[in-house]
């Protein structure tokens, strides 16, 4: 669920749980109307095809995983931050965040201007802060802030409220920028995984913004993952047929509500309250509650799973990870920002 195991069968992209795109977040900083934070989740830590736990290494060195605002509402990145992790090593991974304005942002590639280099990665409960100028930055192990029924879902929408991600860790992206580096007014948003391809660039394997509209598509999943939001259109019938199927949507209905889930970008206003699906996403707000309405049109309304208590009040946010996976003494990295 959410874009959990968003590869065939409930599997990971590739194989591969480090490329797995879970959830997007952005509400503004408590306490600082002036800021926003900015989440993107990956790699769960438990798999469901085949079942059991993933790799602890949490980011894959050889991909790039970014952030793309649209500041002008035509649906094309203005504005992308791109983090890029180091090698695994001696238990201990680093990372480099560069963002990119402008026509290049919309593009595709290891470039753009260094704002965090050398951020360590929180392995374990400690949490690891980089801080550089008005940019605070985390990146490790977190308890999962996704809260859902999975097997009341797979078992024909029959919930009985057991939350399968209770016990879960995923691994986290977290940014504290200023507002205005978001530009100005609505904004959208959206996140994508990608990994070099034989020929020096890049394929994108994972996308998204909205939860769980994934996992509505079938034949036309890999494009979808592989496209970008200024093409969605291409979409709108497959999911208007699932709509139809599944809600029992007359076909003008279920063409319209398909529009709305359509392009998949995430609207974010960082002056008003965040509060999904019309303004950003908070970790308490029940996305998929808000999913399945619309799915079924109406006819179930919630799995009876709520939020989780262990979030925290302060960066990041995201509660610890229910598993620690420190294996030795904290490996040092050359870091040119202060960390705390």
């Amino acid at each position: 669920m959410s874009h959990h195991y968003s590869g065939p069968d409930f599997r990971f992209p590739q194989g591969d749980a480090r490329l797995d795109f879970t959830d997007l977040y952005a509400f503004p900083k408590p306490g600082d109307a002036e800021k926003s934070i900015l989440i993107m989740n990956v790699h769960p830590s438990a798999g469901e095809n085949p079942p059991g736990p993933t790799t602890t290494e949490p980011f894959a060195p050889e991909a790039l995983y970014e952030l793309k605002i649209d500041t002008d509402g035509d649906v094309v990145a203005d504005i992308a931050y791109r983090v890029r992790f180091s090698a695994f090593e001696r238990g201990a991974q680093a990372a480099i965040v560069r963002r990119i304005d402008g026509l290049e942002a919309n593009g595709t590639g290891d470039w753009g201007r260094v704002i965090v280099d050398g951020a360590p990665v929180s392995m374990g409960h400690e949490v690891k802060i980089t801080e550089a100028s008005e940019i605070r930055f985390f990146a490790g192990w977190r308890s999962d802030p996704f809260f859902c029924d999975v097997e009341g879902a797979k078992n024909n929408l029959q919930f009985t409220g057991d939350d399968f991600f209770a016990d879960k860790d995923v691994c986290g992206i977290v940014l504290e920028v200023p507002n205005s580096a978001l530009g100005t007014g609505e904004v959208g948003l959206w996140a994508r995984t990608l990994v070099p391809d034989d020929g020096g660039g890049w394929i994108q394997v994972e996308r998204g913004a909205r939860p769980a509209q994934a996992v509505i598509l079938v034949e036309e999943r890999d494009a979808y993952l592989a496209g970008e939001p200024a093409n969605d259109e291409r979409f709108l019938a497959a999911f208007a047929h699932a709509l139809e199927h599944t809600g029992g949507y007359k076909p003008a209905e279920a063409k319209r509500v398909a529009g709305t889930l359509l392009p998949d970008v995430l609207p974010y206003d960082p002056t008003r309250p965040a509060s999904f699906p019309d303004n950003g996403r908070t970790l308490t707000d029940d996305a998929f509650d808000s999913f399945i309405r619309i799915l079924t049109n109406g006819r179930v309304t919630e799995d009876n799973v709520g939020p989780h208590s262990d979030l925290l009040l302060e960066f990041p946010y995201v509660g610890p990870p229910h598993q620690s996976r420190v294996t030795k003494a904290p490996h040092r990295t050359t870091a040119t920002q202060s960390q705390k």
